[in-house]
C-alpha cells in the first residue's frame, strides 16, 4: 500500500522512532543496555549537575508515588545507590518514566560523544527525510525517549547527521503517545491543522488516537513482524511507500 502526501494534502509527518525509523534490536539490546550498564556510575558522577538533578527529581517525585501505593519500599534519602536501584527497577517494567527516559537521554549523550554509540535507523529512512524535506513538508519525531535521546540518535547515524531534515522533537512531556490529548497538543504546537498530519507508528493504540485526534495515520510494518490480519489503519513497510 501507497500512502500519498500530496493527495491528503500533508503539510507535516511525524514519526514514531521504535520499530518505525530505528530497529527495535537496536533499542533492546544497545541502548538500553548501555543505560542500565551506566546508570549508577551516572549517577554518582553527575549527582550534582543541574541536567542530573532535573532528572533526579523526577524519579524522586515518582518514587514517592510507588511509596504512596506500595510499589516501592519507603526511603529516607532518596541516594545515587537507591536512585540507581529504582532506575532499574522501572528499567525491568520498561515504564514510561519521564526521570527514567530523561536520565537516559544523559547517559546515551555521554556515549554518543564518546562515539560508543551511533544512531540506527532502517536504510529507507536518510533519503525519505531527504526527500519530504525538499519537498516542503516538515518532519517532527515523537517517541517516549527523550527530546535529548531523539537529537543524538539522529544526529550521529552511519548516514550522517539526518536532524538537519527533522522540523521537531517531541517527547512524553506532551503527554503519553496513548492519549488523544496528546496528538492534539503537537498540532498546536505545529501550528497546522490536525488533517494536514500523517502520523506514522508501528503501535496500533497510538495511531487510534492520533487518529481519534484528527490526523492522518499509517501503521508500519518492518521486518520480522507480523501484519494484523485486519488492520484498522493504512500499512506501510518501508518509507519508500509514502510517496509525493
Amino acid at each position: 500500500m501507497t500512502v500519498s502526501l500530496s493527495a491528503l494534502h500533508i503539510r507535516a509527518v511525524v514519526l514514531d522512532i521504535e520499530g518505525t525509523t530505528t530497529p527495535i534490536d537496536f533499542v533492546y539490546k544497545v541502548l538500553f543496555p548501555y543505560a542500565r550498564a551506566h546508570a549508577a556510575g551516572h549517577l554518582v558522577r553527575e549527582w550534582a549537575n543541574a541536567a542530573c538533578r532535573e532528572a533526579v527529581a523526577l524519579l524522586r517525585e515518582e518514587h514517592r508515588q510507588d511509596e504512596a501505593e506500595d510499589f516501592s519500599p519507603a526511603v529516607a534519602d532518596f541516594s545515587p545507590v537507591v536512585a540507581a536501584d529504582y532506575v532499574a527497577s522501572l528499567m525491568d517494567q520498561d515504564r514510561k518514566s519521564r526521570g527514567l527516559k530523561m536520565l537516559q537521554g544523559l547517559i546515551w549523550e555521554r556515549g554518543y560523544r564518546g562515539g560508543e554509540l551511533h544512531g540506527d535507523v532502517y536504510p529507507d529512512v536518510p533519503s525519505a527525510l531527504e526527500r519530504w524535506n525538499a519537498r516542503g513538508v516538515r518532519v517532527c519525531i515523537y517517541s517516549s525517549g527523550s527530546v535529548l535521546a531523539q537529537q543524538w540518535l539522529f544526529g550521529s547515524t552511519r548516514a550522517g547527521d539526518l536532524t538537519r531534515f527533522l522540523d521537531g522533537h517531541f517527547d512524553t512531556a506532551v503527554g503519553p503517545k496513548a492519549s488523544v490529548d496528546s496528538y492534539t497538543h503537537i498540532v498546536q504546537s505545529l501550528g497546522v491543522a490536525a488533517s494536514d498530519v500523517l502520523f506514522v507508528s508501528d503501535v496500533a493504540a497510538e495511531l487510534d488516537a492520533a487518529s481519534a485526534a484528527g490526523l492522518h495515520t499509517a501503521l508500519c510494518i518492518r521486518p520480522g513482524v507480523a501484519q494484523p490480519a485486519a488492520p484498522v489503519h493504512p500499512v506501510i513497510h518501508t518509507f519508500d511507500e509514502i510517496i509525493s
